[in-house]
């Protein structure tokens, strides 16, 4: 049975074109939500933050295909939840960011995304998070605007829609394969295809572990998995380089410029920047790590990092 779920996050031109990529959603309207008028408000009543009113899509999907919880995770994915009235350089109460529900059952799937995303910043987040109170459908000529208009306004990042298309070809493609390294390979396959980086793979954590021993003993070591490019180092220790340090640090690291980074570990002379994602299996251990290299410097930022932390948790 289909469902609906409203998401305030800027200019809706841009979310509304976002959402319209997602596997089982079925329709997506933009919109006005949650004003003071009790009427059909216009574009420029809006406009002057004097209604109440935010911009936000109407989002009515199919549940057996995407559900509830997965939604909020990519809408966290395309705004700035730290930053109150204002996405992009949209400013005013319009440009609010909020998810609004229509039924008391959607409050405790969309709670937990909030508390997670909360806890990954460091922050409170400046989101609204409260039941539709109105919804009003905006001009027509405000639908699908960016089919009509492909080269209008958008405060979202195009990489994010690249990765959008990238992850769900990977969910699609990974299924229920149990096998943790053919998932690898799958990936590194693919992110190597698409996105024509120097070099995409993965270190596997190996190694025993003496009884009482922390992670990291003498006896694990990062493994070279699967992976797309040229040849690579084979193994890599405990807080050694890039990949050992994101594996001994648990966290995601971005460095500019590897010849910066200290005790870097040079597998190719032709990287010059790199992301590095820790792999995490079913619980807290670190199992692996997901490493990309650019031959460009500055290659990564924040969405790259976001979008492939979601990429990694598909391998755990």
């Amino acid at each position: 049975m289909e469902k609906v779920i409203y998401f305030a996050g800027g200019c809706f031109w841009g979310v509304a074109h976002f959402f319209k990529g997602v596997d089982g959603v079925v329709k997506v309207t933009a919109g006005y939500a949650n004003g003071a008028l009790d009427h059909q408000p216009s574009y420029e009543e809006v406009y002057t933050d004097r209604t109440g009113f935010a911009e936000t899509v109407e989002v009515r999907y199919d549940p057996s295909r995407v559900s509830l919880p997965e939604l909020v995770d990519l809408y966290f994915t395309v705004v700035d939840p730290l930053s109150l009235n204002r996405q992009g350089g949209d400013v005013g109460t319009r440009y609010r960011t909020g998810v609004y529900y229509v039924s008391e059952e959607d409050l405790p799937l969309i709670r937990p995304r909030f508390e997670v995303e909360s806890a990954r910043l460091g922050a409170p987040l400046s989101v609204e998070l409260e039941p539709l109170r109105s919804f009003y459908s905006a001009e027509e000529y405000h639908q699908d605007y960016l089919d009509k208009h492909t080269d209008g306004y958008c405060h979202i990042p195009l990489p994010a829609f690249r990765y959008l298309r990238l992850y769900q070809d990977l969910k699609a493609l990974l299924g229920d394969e149990p096998d943790r390294i053919a998932r690898m390979a799958t990936v590194a396959a693919l992110l190597g295809e698409r996105m024509k980086w120097h070099w995409v793979g993965f270190y596997r954590v190996e190694g025993g572990i003496d009884a009482g021993a922390a992670e990291g003993s003498s006896t694990q070591m990062l493994v070279l998995g699967p992976y797309c490019g040229p040849l690579a180092c084979l193994r890599i220790g405990y807080g050694k380089g890039v990949c050992g340090t994101a594996w001994k640090e648990r966290r995601t690291v971005i460095v500019p410029d590897v010849d910066r980074f200290p005790g870097h570990i040079a597998c190719s002379s032709l990287s010059r920047s790199e992301i590095v994602v820790p792999v995490y299996g079913g619980g807290d251990d670190v199992v692996a790590v997901l490493d990309v290299d650019s031959a460009e410097p500055d290659a990564f930022g924040p969405i790259d990092a976001l979008w492939l932390e979601k990429i990694a948790r598909l391998i755990g």
